[in-house]
């Protein structure tokens, strides 16, 4: 079977079995995923219908019904064209059920949810992630190939950083390197290039500025891209020169936090264990408030994606899951240690897509 088409019809049987008489899903990664078609999100609706039963359709505007039929699922469907001028939640709302539970999309505009909620009333609308995300979650072998060179691509690129001068630069000029160097080594493009320094690196989000960089230094880089649809996400923390105080004691803590957890990666364990094995080192030795963020999340389509590794989340992990190990610790004022790698569920336990190394690097 088609691959798109199998997607598609996963998904519908999964409605099905959770109790929805139909999903809508409009232009979003759950739609890439469905179809392999990525329009933008416009004022004009376009919504990919499922229905146990009934044959998949996708409602698009007609000035954008020929993108449509060329996508890889574009034969799979009907594609129902509409016309600028006529009542557009009318018409998409004769597409969906008078009554029942209709998954939506999370990404649905609000507008076109109320324009079809004011359409059918009977209908009760809920968030369509408990049916797609459980898809989206377990890759096939095309997607993990795609996540390993991606991986492989991120990896070169903290190689060749770290062969870079970092003293007496701006953050924001090391972070337009990696931004290059990531699409030079096969990235697509350049999503995220975090590079925090000295006291910057104690905000996980930092956003790279004008700070110059100084000796003795922490220099927490977090970066990423896409590569043939699919993300890289990674996280190493260097220093420039001489650690600051405490520093290798800290390193050495998020180190073994992160490798603990990556070892207790296995089928059937709980999302949140995975999140406690990491916390649990990180607590024990004093630092637990200053490990404020979950351990990971998953990764694709989108650079944030479900399983989301924190606690409260029950799910049980299975071969073919993709999510991020990232634990951390950041101290105001002084510096912060991030340590990240996108890591798959297999058969015996786990492999890491990250394979540069975690030992401490010194930069220049």
């Amino acid at each position: 079977m088609d691959r798109y088409l199998d997607r598609i019809t996963r998904a519908t049987e999964e409605a099905a079995r959770q109790g929805f008489a139909a999903v809508a899903v409009p232009p979003s990664p759950d739609l890439f995923y469905l179809t392999g078609y990525a329009p933008m999100q416009t004022e004009r609706p376009t919504l990919l219908v499922l229905r146990p039963g009934l044959d998949p359709v996708m409602f698009v505007p007609e000035l954008e019904r020929p993108l449509a039929a060329a996508a890889p699922a574009g034969r799979d469907m009907e594609l129902l064209g509409w016309r600028d001028g006529i009542d557009v939640y009318a018409e998409a709302g004769r597409l969906l059920p008078p009554q029942g539970r209709v998954a939506v999309g999370d990404a649905l505009w609000a507008a076109h949810l109320l324009g079809l909620q004011a359409e059918v009333p009977q209908v009760t609308f809920a968030p369509a992630s408990p049916v797609i995300e459980q898809l989206r979650a377990v890759k096939d072998e095309d997607e993990l190939a795609a996540l390993a060179r991606a991986g492989r691509a991120a990896d070169e690129t903290f190689r060749q950083i770290c062969g870079r001068t970092f003293l007496g630069r701006r953050e924001e000029e090391v972070a337009g390197d990696l931004a290059e160097l990531l699409v030079r080594n096969g990235h697509d493009q350049a999503e995220f290039t975090i590079v925090a320094s000295g006291p910057n690196a104690a905000s996980p989000h930092h956003e790279p500025g004008g700070r110059t960089m100084l000796p003795r230094d922490a220099v927490v880089l977090d970066f990423g891209g896409t590569l043939g649809g699919y993300y890289s996400d990674t996280s190493r923390t260097v220093v420039i020169g001489e650690p600051p105080e405490g520093f290798e004691t800290v390193y050495a803590l998020v180190q073994e936090a992160q490798e603990a957890a990556f070892r207790a990666v296995r089928p059937g364990i709980q999302a949140q264990e995975v999140d406690r094995v990491a916390r649990r080192i990180i607590t024990d030795a004093g630092y637990g408030e200053r490990f404020f963020h979950r351990t990971g999340h998953g990764i694709g389509l989108e650079v944030h994606e479900p399983p989301y590794l924190v606690e409260g989340n029950e799910r049980t992990l299975e071969p073919g899951v993709t999510f991020s190990i990232e634990p951390g610790i950041y101290l105001d004022g002084a510096f912060g240690v991030r340590i990240e790698d996108i890591v798959v569920v297999t058969e015996a336990g786990a492999d890491r897509l990250n394979r540069s190394t975690r030992e401490l690097q010194v930069v220049d």
